[in-house]
C-alpha cells in the first residue's frame, strides 16, 4: 500500500516572549493502516493518538521547538511508544516547555521510511534556528513547519528567529523543490513550490 498523508488540526495556545495567543495546529501523518510518522505534536495527545487508531509509530518528528509544536510531543511518545525527534539547535525552546530530554536529535539528512516512502530532513533555519523540513519526494510533498506558508515565510520578529536567515532557507532549499511539491504548512492551508516562487522578491522588499 502507498503511503498517504492525513491531516489533524489541534488547538490551544502559542507562548513567546512573555505573551500568548490562540491557535490551530496542524498534525500530519504519513504511513499506511499499519505504520505512521507523525510531524508535529501539539496540544492535545489524545486527538493525535485517535487519528493514529491504533497503528504503531515509527517517530514522531518536530519541526521546530516552538511550544505549539511541541507541548503534546513526551505524552504522545509515551502514550505511542515512539522516540521524540527534535533538533538540537532549538533545544532551549524545548527545555522552557520539558523536563525531560527529547529521545533523538534531528540532524540535517535524517532520514525516515515509512510504508516504503523515504522522508529526508532539510535544514531551514530562520524561524528558530533549528527549524527542519520533511521532503518526501516520492509524494511530491513537503512538511514546511513554520518556514514556508500559503503567502510567505513564517514569523520571525520575535526571540531566536531572524529574516535574512529564514529567506536564505526557502530560497535556497524550498524553492529548489519541483515546482509541483505540495507544501503541508504547520498551520492553515496547503500551497505549492509554484504557488509560492514567483513571490520571493515581494517577501523580501517587504521584510517580513
Amino acid at each position: 500500500m502507498t503511503a498517504r498523508i492525513e491531516k489533524v488540526v489541534t488547538s490551544g495556545q502559542f507562548t513567546l516572549d512573555g505573551g500568548s495567543s490562540d491557535v490551530d495546529n496542524n498534525v500530519w501523518l504519513v504511513g499506511d493502516d499499519a505504520e505512521v510518522i507523525v510531524i508535529d505534536a501539539p496540544h492535545d495527545a489524545g486527538a493525535i493518538l485517535g487519528a493514529i487508531d491504533g497503528r504503531t509509530v515509527l517517530a514522531i518528528v518536530l519541526t521546530h521547538g516552538h511550544n505549539d509544536h511541541i507541548n503534546a510531543a513526551v505524552e504522545l511518545g509515551r502514550l505511542t511508544g515512539a522516540e521524540v525527534w527534535f533538533p538540537p539547535a532549538d533545544r532551549m525552546l524545548w527545555d522552557a516547555e520539558h523536563d525531560t530530554p527529547p529521545d533523538r536529535e534531528l540532524h540535517t539528512g535524517a532520514t525516515f521510511t515509512v510504508a516504503g516512502t523515504v522522508l529526508r530532513a532539510v535544514p531551514t533555519p530562520g524561524h528558530t534556528p533549528g527549524s527542519t523540513c520533511l521532503y518526501a519526494e516520492e509524494l511530491g510533498a513537503v512538511f514546511t513547519g513554520d518556514t514556508l506558508f500559503a503567502g510567505g515565510p513564517g514569523a520571525t520578529g520575535r526571540s531566536y528567529s531572524d529574516f535574512d536567515t529564514i529567506i536564505d532557507s526557502i530560497r535556497d532549499r524550498l524553492l529548489a523543490l519541483p515546482a509541483a511539491t505540495v507544501v503541508h504548512t504547520g498551520h492553515g492551508d496547503d500551497t505549492t513550490i509554484g504557488a509560492e516562487a514567483p513571490h520571493l522578491d515581494a517577501w523580501i522588499a517587504r521584510g517580513s
